[in-house]
């Protein structure tokens, strides 16, 4: 990152439009803007340029590919040396998708995805299996009921 990058108004509607559809094409923005495509195109490589965008993101529906069953693990290592060869093992297995050092109760924290309970308790045995590992604790996932990065984006934005 070459220094912070000075966002005015147009940059923050551009923003706000590719965070409500990362695919919007450059040229549509740039009608509802009144800007040249080229305007928005440079604006949108310096905001890549200064960190601010990082990459785009794909968002699927893991219901409808037959992931319904959510749980969280709480990972206990048995020296917090381990951490990172715990991570690193961790990063082997595609069901965990998110992963988390903490403080407090747990060393790591995890989100798991699975297709029912059955597969659920396999990747936790993986987990479990993992050396460096002396016990985990699962909160299943009764309903994912938010799940909205955009509201902080947006706020973000607002209050710059």
């Amino acid at each position: 990152m070459k220094g912070k990058l000075k966002l005015d108004d147009t940059d923050h509607h551009i923003l706000n439009m590719l965070i409500d559809n990362t695919r919007t094409p450059f040229t549509d923005i740039a009608k509802k803007l009144d800007i040249s495509a080229g305007t928005v195109h440079v604006r949108v490589k310096k905001m890549e340029e200064s960190g601010i965008i990082v990459g785009s993101s794909l968002t699927l529906n893991y219901k409808k590919l037959g992931y319904t069953f959510i749980a969280y693990v709480g990972i206990f290592l048995e020296k917090t040396s381990q951490t990172q060869f715990v991570l690193n093992r961790i990063e082997e297995i595609p069901n965990i998708t998110v992963a988390h050092v903490t403080t407090g109760k747990f060393n790591l924290f995890c989100k798991i995805r699975a297709k029912n309970t059955e597969h659920a308790k396999n990747i936790i045995f993986l987990i479990d299996d993992i050396e460096g590992v002396s016990r985990t604790e699962t909160m299943i996932s009764m309903e994912e009921s938010l799940n909205d990065k955009t509201r902080l984006m947006k706020s973000i934005f607002e209050n710059m």
